[in-house]
């Protein structure tokens, strides 16, 4: 899932190359990926992109009219093309949900891979009309996000600091690998009770989770989309490597298993050296 590094990664690539150009079609090839009807999407057809932001793993196109907004979910992409294919894309049973032709005869598509399909793009006059964005917290990277702001959204919190960390009203942009990563940085438990954190720790985490967003941010400074993924893979330290060494210890990585997703973590490092049990089986080991 492409989480607050890579979408911002991918604003600042479109913003170079698709500001102050027009878009010249907008062509829906599965239908069930627009969330709105009214304004339609024609109606981004002959407008200028004036700017593209980014709301946690929003992603925002800006033109002299409507707003295009897409969320990328589990499996979706931005694929750019520097020559669009000619004639329409025909519908079917591939990856392409949607296609933004410019006038300079480039443009992008949006592709979602496996049968889940959760790709959502809005077209809308303001983006806070967006549930989703209307509900999201503050930015971890924004400048007035500091540890005073952090220690109180975490005040009351009963659930266990990696669902914290993964609510997208409470901090936006952070899912499930980076989520890993920050966690592994901060030596915590993803188990760990949110409100139970000590100054200290809350310190320590709040520092991971600047520093591990602001590297994996740099990282993708400058690089094309279409390496954005790779790069990712790479730069995980912990999520999906289960099986394998710990950078930093050396110990084994494991895994916790849920329905629809799982985490990894070092047990040396976050732990005290006792492993997780499967929260499918059993409890946390004591």
């Amino acid at each position: 899932m492409p989480e607050l590094p890579e979408v911002e990664a991918l604003k600042e690539f479109l913003a170079g190359r698709a500001v102050g150009t027009r878009i010249v079609r907008v062509l829906p090839v599965a239908v069930s990926v627009l969330k709105t009807y009214d304004p339609p999407v024609t109606a981004l057809e002959g407008r200028e992109v004036t700017g593209v932001r980014r709301f946690g793993k929003f992603l925002d196109i800006a033109t002299d009219g409507p707003h295009l907004v897409t969320h990328l979910a589990r499996a979706g992409w931005l694929q750019w093309k520097d020559t669009l294919p000619d004639g329409p894309p025909r519908p079917g049973k591939g990856p392409l949900a949607l296609r933004v032709a410019l006038e300079t005869g480039e443009g992008f598509d949006l592709t979602e891979a496996g049968t889940q399909k959760r790709l959502a793009v809005y077209v809308v006059d303001d983006p806070a009309l967006i549930p989703g964005v209307a509900r999201l917290g503050p930015d971890p990277l924004a400048a007035d996000f500091d540890e005073e702001r952090f220690a109180g959204l975490l005040q009351g919190e009963r659930r266990r600091i990696k669902g914290a960390l993964r609510d997208q009203s409470l901090i936006a942009g952070v899912g499930n690998a980076y989520s890993d990563e920050i966690l592994h940085a901060a030596r915590m438990s993803p188990f760990k009770i949110a409100s139970s954190l000590t100054p200290e720790e809350t310190r320590r985490l709040y520092e991971a989770l600047r520093g591990t967003l602001t590297e994996a941010v740099e990282r993708s400074h400058g690089l094309a989309a279409g390496r954005l993924k790779a790069e990712k893979k790479s730069g995980l330290r912990v999520h999906g490597r289960t099986g394998e060494a710990c950078p930093v210890c050396g110990d084994t990585i494991r895994e916790v298993s849920f329905s629809d997703s799982s985490l990894q973590y070092c047990p040396t490092c976050q732990t005290g050296g006792k492993p997780l049990a499967d929260r499918r089986m059993s409890r946390l080991l004591k």
